[in-house]
Formats: structure tokens, C-alpha cells, sequence
């Protein structure tokens, strides 16, 4: 089996404080980290100064272009240092830090694939929040004949980078609030299995430091117009993914609750 290097990449845009909370989380566990402060004004990226920089790379992007892109911009750099894999962790504090050893047990186990956080969400969770992803869902497991996309917006995910990459640079697309549901479904399109990991998440409060980037009618306004452009990318391909059959590690996904 080939040498898995997994690195815990972690997109940041204007998150204040908590981004510090966050990374002080994570970096107990051990694992390279590096930050993409995309295009920050807060001074956020100040908070990180005195943090090890033997655990910490941050990379900063001069301009605002989204998650997505800031994404793109880390793991380009971490083909190139060697790595075989990318955690992405939201920076919000949403994303629990004591999952990581589970979603890195599963990549090791199962390299080809991609690991994806189910979400559990608590009583902070935003019922708008909760039950408008349920619409993205219907249409990422439509898009791709059910491979098994259980959550289509949750963004703590292990991917095989060279995949990832594979699909990003496929599409001028997915480079903002769009990044977490179109890679999903052009990942199941080039069949990379896919694991669904149950994941505690929580939305930290105002008077804990919690911020979104979410805006409702904008968002919602880009999903839109992502799905109706991956369902008619799905028509074309849809020969080939009903030849295809299903996810091969569709038996690891523990079942809905």
C-alpha cells in the first residue's frame, strides 16, 4: 500500500478569534497544519503569530476569492511538498478537532477514497441551516445515481489529493460557497468511493467568538444555478455512471439515523 502524508488544511476569511480557538484544537494532535488566509482585513492572521511555525504553514491570498479558490491555492502547494491527502477544517470552530483521528484511521485504511463528515448537528444548529441543505442533498445523490453524497454542505472532509485537484482544475466552478457540494458530485463522476463519518457539529455563538460567511439569498441564488449545471453534466454522463453500479465502499457507511 502506498505512503499516505495526510495535511489538515484549514480556509480562512475574516473568522477573528475563533480562528486562533481553532487551531489551537487541532495542533495538539500532532499533524502538519497550514492556514489559507484568504485575502483577511480583520487581522485575524496576526493571532497566529506566535504559534510554532514548525506545526504551522500559513499562506495568505492577497485578494478574497472563496473557499474554493483558497483551497485550490493549498492543495497545489501540498501536492508539490509531498502530501497524499487533504483534511479540510472549516475555521468557524464548527468542526470538531477530536474527529480527526477518525477520519485519518479511515483514509489509512482505505487510501482511494474520499472521507466525508456526516453531520450531527446539536441544539445550536440554525433549523434554516439544518433543513435547507436537505434540498442540496435530494439533488447531489440525484446528479449522481445515489453513490452516496449523505451531506452535500458539511465541509470537514478527507480527500485524495491528486482527485481533488483532478475535478478543480475540470470546472472554472467550485471555487466559492459552491466548493463543498460540486466536488462531491464530480468526485462520485470520476468514481472515487466515498466513506460517510458521523461528525458532532456545533455553531459556536456570537458571545463565543462564532461568525458565518453564509448569506442566505446569495448562496442560495449559486446552489441553484451550480445544480442546474452539474444535473444536465449528469444527463451526459449518465450512461456511463449507471454502467458504472454503485459506490464500492457503500457497506462502511454506517446507516442513516
Amino acid at each position: 500500500m502506498p505512503e499516505v502524508r495526510p495535511l489538515i488544511l484549514i480556509p480562512s476569511y475574516n473568522t477573528g478569534p475563533i480562528l486562533l480557538q481553532t487551531v489551537a484544537s487541532i495542533i495538539t494532535y500532532g499533524n502538519p497544519i497550514w492556514v489559507v488566509i484568504d485575502g483577511s482585513t480583520d487581522g485575524s492572521p496576526k493571532l497566529l503569530e506566535n504559534i510554532d511555525k514548525e506545526k504551522l504553514r500559513i499562506i495568505y491570498l492577497q485578494k478574497n476569492s472563496g473557499k474554493g479558490a483558497a483551497v485550490l491555492q493549498g492543495l497545489r502547494e501540498a501536492i508539490m511538498a509531498g502530501f497524499t491527502h487533504i483534511l479540510s477544517v472549516d475555521a468557524d470552530g464548527q468542526h470538531p478537532a477530536a474527529s480527526i483521528p477518525q477520519f485519518l484511521e479511515l483514509s489509512a485504511a482505505h487510501p482511494e477514497a474520499a472521507v466525508f463528515g456526516r453531520p450531527i448537528f446539536d441544539g445550536s444548529a440554525p433549523s434554516l441551516r439544518v433543513n435547507g441543505r436537505k434540498v442540496s442533498n435530494f439533488w447531489a445523490n440525484l446528479e449522481t445515481l445515489g453513490w452516496g453524497v449523505d451531506d452535500s454542505l458539511f465541509g470537514m472532509r478527507l480527500y485524495p489529493a491528486a482527485e481533488l485537484l483532478e475535478v478543480l482544475e475540470s470546472t472554472k466552478f467550485a471555487r466559492r460557497f459552491d466548493f463543498d457540494p460540486e466536488v462531491a458530485v464530480r468526485l462520485a463522476w470520476i468514481g472515487v468511493p466515498i466513506i460517510n463519518l458521523p461528525t458532532p457539529v456545533r455553531y459556536p455563538s456570537k458571545e463565543e467568538g462564532g461568525i458565518s460567511q453564509f448569506r442566505y439569498i446569495r448562496d442560495n441564488v449559486l446552489l441553484t444555478r451550480m445544480h442546474i449545471r452539474l444535473f444536465f453534466g449528469f444527463l451526459l454522463r449518465l450512461p456511463l455512471i449507471a454502467w458504472r453500479g454503485p459506490n464500492p465502499l457503500e457497506h462502511l457507511n454506517p446507516p442513516s439515523a
